[in-house]
């Protein structure tokens, strides 16, 4: 099988309508929203004022991840029930209604915080279904290139949202400068939607609800292989033995069994709290701070003018991007998710305690230029950036989306990006006010994060272990779920027909309903 022609299918299918716009759905917000706090008509318009500052502005960043967080805890229902691909039809139209609606307010603080809610409902769906939809269909020797799309479409959203605030700033001198960068949130919304029309289902949700014509059609599609082929047949035969084993452990199932299995097999349970700690830990490294506030950031480390500071976020989010790409390029599949975890944990501790330095060493002067340790620090912004998409950014996407079992799959990942989006909202609503308290230039908040760097170094050591190679069904093995007699007795023909054959049977007959109350008779 060649692996680059498959890279290109999937990349062509998944990543390029799904993976990638659900991502840039996602990134686009993150660019947008901060630049347009620093525009002075928005603030005009909206009666910001000194006094306001702060709050408001972390409100009105921080209502889209409260319905993010909301959409989280429902989603799950909605895909188990309906599958991956209509769900995400449904998250773009969502956002386009947001959208639509904040651009449409007008001054309105409450409609802005409407139509930044609503807009949250979708894009924390698709941000939940996008690495589930993308790890369901991608082959195990690429799935970490192609779910590292997701964050490769985030920074490319956050950066073109970087520079449409700065394009607007520079060339439009009314109202429009603030609600162009609004309106053009549709775009990966738009396209998310368009993409996923002509995209399939995942085969995996398909082969769980026992539709094994359709599991087997799609998977013939999107490799492009015959259907005896061995890796489509090894593909159709693992999700087949893992699919009869749970249903032996546990049988049909509703949400609150599901809820109950996650919590009391010690094996899931692990893969739960792993899933929970790692998207806080992805927040705890700042990064959002950064993203959201960068052009306040930026001013504060001496850069003068809301143009100077945008620039400086445009730079910012170039960077993220070309390191994202170099990351998805030479290291997604080598160099494995533990130790990408483990050395840039390191790299981003050391940038975040130079940048807190700085701010308690020498802090910047209202009317004086930078100082050169200010460029210093303003550097090792921009390369912890780039050490975050080594890491933090695109692996916790990939770990949480391939480590569940495929029953719980689609339910741990909806914990994991219900986790990252309540730990975002924090971050959102608390930032400003930590950077106007904790020290000249906000040192502090540096250093915090910081810290935080060095606990997830630890945590990653002890606790992380590798899943670089295996196919989604071999986790439970590694997190000590399956008993080994019981995977022995499911590829013995002897024992049950849930095995199939070397030769790639009728799957869709071996593993029906019918077969699965004989086996458990």
């Amino acid at each position: 099988m060649n692996s680059l022609k498959l890279f290109f299918q999937f990349y062509r299918c998944c990543s390029s309508e799904c993976n990638g716009f659900g991502g840039m759905l996602f990134g686009w917000d993150i660019g947008a929203i901060g630049g347009i706090l620093k525009i002075d008509n928005f603030k005009e318009d909206y009666n910001i004022d000194e006094e306001t500052n702060v709050d408001l502005s972390q409100n009105i960043v921080s209502t889209l991840q409260a319905g993010c967080f909301a959409a989280c805890l429902v989603t799950t229902w909605f895909t188990d029930r309906w599958g991956r691909r209509w769900c995400l039809i449904v998250a773009g139209l969502v956002t386009i209604v947001g959208v639509v609606m904040q651009a449409a307010s007008s001054g309105n603080l409450g409609a802005m915080y409407a139509g930044r809610f609503f807009a949250g409902l979708g894009v924390g769906a698709a941000s939940m279904l996008t690495p589930l939809y993308v790890s369901e269909c991608a082959p195990r020797a690429i799935r970490g290139a192609l779910t590292s799309f997701y964050q490769l479409f985030i920074v490319t959203g956050i950066m073109i949202a970087f520079w449409i605030n700065y394009g607007a700033v520079q060339h439009i001198k009314n109202d429009a400068v603030y609600i162009v960068p609004l309106i053009l949130q549709l775009v990966p919304a738009i396209f998310l939607v368009v993409g996923m029309f002509f995209s399939p289902e995942s085969p995996r949700w398909c082969a769980k609800n026992d539709h094994w014509e359709r599991a087997k059609t799609i998977l013939v599609s999107i490799t492009d292989l015959p259907v005896d082929h061995a890796y489509l047949q090894s593909e159709l035969q693992d999700m087949a033995q893992q699919l009869e084993l749970e249903r032996r452990l546990v049988g049909d199932a509703n949400f609150f069994t599901l809820w109950k299995e996650m919590w009391t097999i010690p094996g899931n349970r692990k893969r739960a709290v792993i899933s929970i700690l790692l998207m806080v830990c992805q927040q705890m490294t700042g990064v959002n701070a950064i993203n959201y506030y960068a052009p306040q950031i930026f001013s504060n480390m001496g850069l003068d003018g809301t143009s100077s500071s945008l620039f400086a976020t445009g730079i910012y989010g170039i960077v993220k991007v070309v390191s994202c790409m170099i990351f998805l390029t030479f290291a997604a599949d080598s160099l494995g998710r533990r130790r990408s975890l483990l050395w840039t944990s390191a790299a981003q501790a050391i940038s975040m305690f130079i940048v807190g330095i700085y701010g308690r060493t020498n802090p910047p002067q209202e009317g004086e230029p930078v100082p050169p340790f200010g460029y210093v620090a303003m550097v090792c912004i921009f390369l912890f950036a780039a050490f975050f998409q080594f890491g933090w950014g695109p692996v916790c996407w990939i770990y949480i989306s391939e480590i569940p079992t495929a029953r719980l799959r689609a339910l741990n990942v909806a914990l994991g990006a219900a986790t990252q989006w309540f730990f975002n909202f924090i971050m959102a609503r608390t930032v400003l006010t930590m950077m106007d308290t904790m020290g000249e230039a906000g040192y502090g908040t540096f250093f915090l994060f910081a810290s935080f760097c060095v606990v997830m170094g630890i945590f990653t050591w002890f606790f992380i272990p590798e899943t670089k190679g295996l196919s989604l069904e071999k986790m439970d093995e590694l997190f000590g779920v399956v008993d080994m007699s019981e995977k022995k007795e499911l590829n013995d023909p002897e024992a049950g027909r849930a095995g199939g054959s070397d030769k790639g049977g009728d799957v869709s007959k071996t593993h029906s309903h019918e077969a699965t109350v004989e086996k458990k008779e």
